[in-house]
């Protein structure tokens, strides 16, 4: 590894006498860590798959390092949303979100691509919370829409907008995630094109941006509400000083130290992160009034969730959506202001005599487990449909119409029963490409 002349100057200056077991930590292996979906799975009887956990990250629940880093393509569970793989010094995220959030709030993760925070804040936000996950880049928002679909959380949107775009919407959140777009110096040992990319030139751009990217979201954050600061870089430009920079030009109050994860000093990548308050008095965000509900559309979607008093039910371009009712009031805010990619609990649609459940529904913690009928595939099966293969060998109790294949109890998807055969429905711009043997 060729680190830069003038990044070992600048880090030399930053740590001291640590920079040798700095630089020793960078060129070893970094460690590999996921998350376990909390509401997929029972993390005291975790499901077998194709790796074992050997130790829990520290500072997150439902966190561990793995002794190997294996093919998660090639996991069922993987795309069951069972869990995400995600830079254990990250997760450092769980923090700050239980330490201040304390009831159930309006949260937006704004540069959340590809979801390892968004997931980890569907995990942990107080019940009743509403996640806003946006991402500004088009094909990244596609990723995160498809991480957030199948982590299944109902209480979620995802939107496409840039932060000034956001930060139109006066007020109206009580916690704003910024882990902003840096210079990726914590992510050396792991990206080659990130040491390749990196200059003083593009360390002091990336800063700018990163504070104009706060001053373009910060009018959306309620007085009073939680900013949280972070990226994965470690120069003070980027980190220390930008902080400073939100609370002297802002008023933002530093509610405690920042925290900067080092290789050397923690097994992880590089991350800093900061938590600020918003000064101010609060101010009451626009009404939007709920509009008449389409009952007409309710059967047989209702049906199909496990709580269906708990939900709006609604349609949209002729299809049938669910929305959690305690948050209907926002949806119609954020659908009225932002480019929103999903919402809620995408159901299915009509096409003549048929009620076509969607994907997302397959997905969603709110699916009833009596909905469909269910179909149980080994892993050699579970992959084929994986890779949007024909299934073969129906079972003969299986009835003829939508049937929901699991693997391990964990719904992957849909397929149509005609007798034959099944029509394998899964997500063709999902499909896995990569072979067991590759």
């Amino acid at each position: 590894m060729q680190l830069p002349a003038a990044f070992i100057s600048q880090t030399k200056a930053l740590l001291g006498k640590e920079w040798e077991a700095f630089e020793q930590a960078l060129r070893c292996e970094p460690p590999t860590s996921i998350r376990w979906n909390p509401q997929k799975t029972n993390a005291n009887r975790l499901p077998p798959t194709v790796f074992e956990p050997e130790s829990p990250v520290a500072w997150a629940s439902n966190a561990y390092y793995l002794r190997r880093r294996p093919r998660f393509t090639l996991d069922p569970l993987f795309h069951a949303g069972c869990y995400y793989v995600q830079e254990a010094s990250s997760m450092f995220l769980e923090y700050f979100i239980t330490k201040y959030v304390l009831e159930a709030a309006v949260t937006l993760d704004l540069c959340a691509a590809p979801g390892g925070k968004s997931t980890h804040l569907s995990a942990m936000l107080p019940e009743g919370s509403l996640l806003v996950a946006n991402e500004t880049v088009r094909p990244r928002a596609a990723i995160l829409l498809e991480n957030l679909i199948k982590w299944g959380n109902p209480h979620t949107v995802v939107t496409n907008a840039s932060a000034a775009e956001v930060g139109k919407l006066k007020a109206f959140f009580d916690v704003i995630v910024c882990d902003l777009p840096c210079s990726g110096e914590g992510m050396f040992r792991k990206d080659p094109v990130a040491i390749a990319e990196w200059s003083e030139r593009n360390v002091e751009c990336c800063a700018g941006r990163q504070r104009q990217i706060i001053a373009d979201v910060l009018p959306a954050l309620k007085p009073g509400g939680l900013l949280i600061y972070s990226t994965c870089t470690y120069n003070r430009e980027e980190n220390e000083d930008n902080v400073d920079h939100i609370c002297q030009d802002f008023g933002a109050e530093l509610l405690e130290p920042p925290r900067r994860f080092m290789p050397h000093k923690t097994k992880g990548e590089g991350f800093f992160i900061a938590a600020l308050r918003r000064s101010g008095e609060p101010e009451r965000p626009p009404d939007a009034a709920p509009r008449r509900m389409e009952t007409t559309l309710t059967l047989p979607f209702s049906q199909w969730l496990s709580a269906p008093g708990e939900y709006v039910f609604f349609s949209e371009n002729n299809a049938a959506l669910a929305f959690p009712a305690t948050r209907y009031r926002e949806y119609l805010y954020l659908k009225k202001s932002l480019r929103m990619l999903s919402a809620g609990v995408a159901l299915g649609e009509i096409k003549g005599k048929d009620a076509i459940p969607n994907h997302a529904l397959a997905m969603s913690t709110a699916l009833s487990e009596t909905a469909f009928p269910r179909w149980e595939l080994n892993r050699d099966a579970a992959l084929k449909y994986l890779r949007k293969e024909p299934l073969r060998d129906i079972p003969t109790a299986l009835p003829s119409g939508f049937v929901a294949v699991t693997y391990q109890n964990h719904p992957l998807g849909f397929v149509k029963n005609i007798w034959s055969r099944a029509n394998n429905l899964y997500p063709q711009a999902w499909r896995v490409r990569m072979m067991v043997n590759d």
